[in-house]
């Protein structure tokens, strides 16, 4: 019984934080994923936290200190867009929602990020990257005109 209970405790657990804030309280920025390994090689890859660089007071960790050092030389390229907040809720909801650190997109040279969730339990699944992609330039403008309201920034 307490392999049973701690099985499925396992699979609740990984459900829930499969979804993260772009920024956690401990200032560390997308659940500890390599920014420069989205862009190359295309690929979403957890970085070491001793393998890091502090960019506007966040933690960034990267895989290798290469990727660090692109970072460093000019993080905007590689900061996501909408401070790392899901893409298709920004565009379609105007509003800040988490996502899963390996559901992501690179277009002309940003990256976005989106809500991806696969609850075993109940059965439900939704990944906001689908949607996305069927209506990915009208939504890019969305969102971007979306942005500074959330974000508090007056135009």
């Amino acid at each position: 019984m307490k392999i049973i209970l701690s099985s499925i405790l396992l699979i609740v657990t990984t459900q829930l934080f499969a979804q993260v804030e772009p920024v956690s309280k401990d200032k560390v920025a997308i659940g500890g994923y390599d920014l420069v390994a989205y862009f190359i090689p295309g690929k979403a890859t957890k970085g070491n936290p001793e393998i890091k660089s502090v960019h506007k007071g966040i933690s960034y960790y990267f895989s290798s200190s290469s990727n660090r050092d692109a970072f460093a030389l000019n993080p905007e390229k590689y900061l996501p867009q909408y401070d790392g907040w899901c893409a298709l809720a920004i565009g379609q909801q105007k509003k800040k929602v988490n996502i899963n650190p390996e559901t992501f997109k690179v277009t002309d040279g940003k990256l976005y990020l989106f809500y991806n969730s696969s609850h075993k339990l109940s059965g439900t699944k939704f990944n906001s990257l689908e949607p996305w992609v069927k209506d990915e330039n009208n939504l890019i403008l969305k969102a971007n005109a979306n942005w500074p309201a959330i974000n508090g920034v007056k135009k």
